[in-house]
């Protein structure tokens, strides 16, 4: 085998091998919310905070996201999201933000500025489940599916340099 397809290969593989890490990550993540038992609301002002540290010092949150492929299948993604703002009326809270990814598994890792932001706007509420009787959970989700859904994002994961690539 040539080098050159070596190597290739063992970037497919450091590749997936990234992929089950977030995943595992990402299922260990809902899985402490769900025993937590955090509202919507508590959700709510953890984005409130993560805005005002983004208007004052640019801070930049690591999330985790489910993206739907074609055959209904959904792999957890990476990136840094900006918190532009905050719209609340009623029950209903919306996020503006913008995402820059840094891993999927088309892509693999990416580094800031290899692909450009989108802007998304992000929905919180409470899901009910009825599996082991009824209780919420809360859901950060994107406006389209296509952007994806269930973000879980990371307050303890800051940074303040990305700002440049949000644009």
């Amino acid at each position: 085998m040539a080098s050159s397809q070596l190597m290739a290969e063992y970037r497919r593989w450091l590749t997936f091998q990234r992929q089950e890490q977030l995943s595992r990550e990402h299922q260990g993540i809902e899985q402490r919310v769900a025993q937590a038992r955090v509202s919507a609301a508590q959700v709510a002002q953890a984005y409130r905070s993560m805005a005002e540290k983004a208007a004052t010092e640019g801070a930049c949150y690591r999330t985790l996201f489910l993206r739907s492929l074609d055959n209904q299948d959904s792999l957890v993604c990476e990136g840094w999201l900006f918190i532009r703002r905050m719209l609340s009326e009623g029950s209903q809270t919306r996020v503006r933000a913008t995402l820059l990814e840094t891993f999927t598994l088309e892509d693999g890792i990416m580094q800031p500025g290899d692909k450009p932001a989108r802007k998304v706007t992000l929905e919180i509420y409470d899901r009910l489940q009825m599996g082991k009787g009824m209780r919420t959970s809360p859901r950060v989700d994107a406006g389209e599916a296509a952007e994806g859904y269930h973000f879980l994002t990371l307050m303890d994961a800051v940074r303040g340099d990305l700002r440049p690539h949000m644009k």
